[in-house]
């Protein structure tokens, strides 16, 4: 991690984290609590153990919140505060409809995202909460931007990044890719549109336990998945 400057305003510089930074750090808080819960490590990771893991590094979780006065779909937020653990809330929707529990595991994770990553800025600014009432509100996170924000909003990006990294652990997802190429005899990329793309996707969601979506933007950031049109030569085996 380095400091640089925040273009946003919101501090007067920022956390700069490259992603395999991210993918390590993710990785290794997931593998420590699964082999001392469970002596090993076991995926798709449960949504109840991942309550576990943000319940141990917040002051509070709620997985039912009311978030209507937070804003048009706002999902999730997470407090932060000078002189306690910071507090995530989850939009109550995600939590009593079924149907929308992978929606749920990827909040869950951005959120932890936001505890792990960012909780630190708010001790390091802490005479400014004073005075900017703004800045002392930690992020309210759309639904549109849980997975697919932009770089230039740097929070919700790391936080997006995070989540994909904790629910998809770089070590394991790389096994479950370079073994689909393998069976395949194909190398680099795949263009998002192939056949074997959209096999590899399905093939993360069930070993995962997170929605198509997520599957696809995970492997797309880290360079499995081309926007590219299909092209012959990509298929073609790597020679000698």
């Amino acid at each position: 991690m380095r400091w640089v400057t925040d273009r946003t305003g919101r501090f007067p510089q920022r956390p700069h984290y490259e992603p395999r930074e991210l993918d390590h750090e993710c990785e290794q808080i997931v593998l420590e609590f699964l082999k001392n819960k469970y002596s090993e490590v076991k995926f798709p990771i449960s949504t109840d153990d991942m309550t576990i893991l943000i319940e141990h590094d917040t002051s509070h979780l709620d997985l039912y919140a009311d978030l209507s006065n937070e804003g048009q779909d706002i999902e999730g937020v997470t407090d932060f505060f000078p002189d306690k653990k910071p507090a995530v809330r989850i939009a109550e929707d995600l939590s009593l409809q079924n149907w929308r529990e992978n929606r749920l595991r990827t909040t869950l994770m951005h959120e932890y995202g936001h505890v792990k990553l960012h909780a630190f800025l708010w001790d390091f600014n802490r005479p400014r909460l004073f005075v900017d009432s703004e800045l002392a509100r930690g992020p309210r996170c759309r639904r549109e931007t849980i997975l697919n924000a932009l770089k230039t909003d740097w929070m919700e990006w790391q936080a997006g990044y995070a989540s994909g990294s904790l629910l998809m652990p770089i070590t394991n997802l790389r096994g479950l890719v370079g073994a689909a190429l393998r069976d395949w005899g194909l190398y680099k990329y795949l263009p998002a549109d192939s056949d074997e793309a959209q096999v590899l996707i399905k093939r993360t969601v069930e070993m995962f336990n997170v929605s198509s979506e997520a599957a696809r933007v995970r492997l797309s950031q880290l360079g499995y998945l081309s926007k590219l049109a299909q092209t012959a030569s990509i298929f073609d085996k790597q020679e000698g």
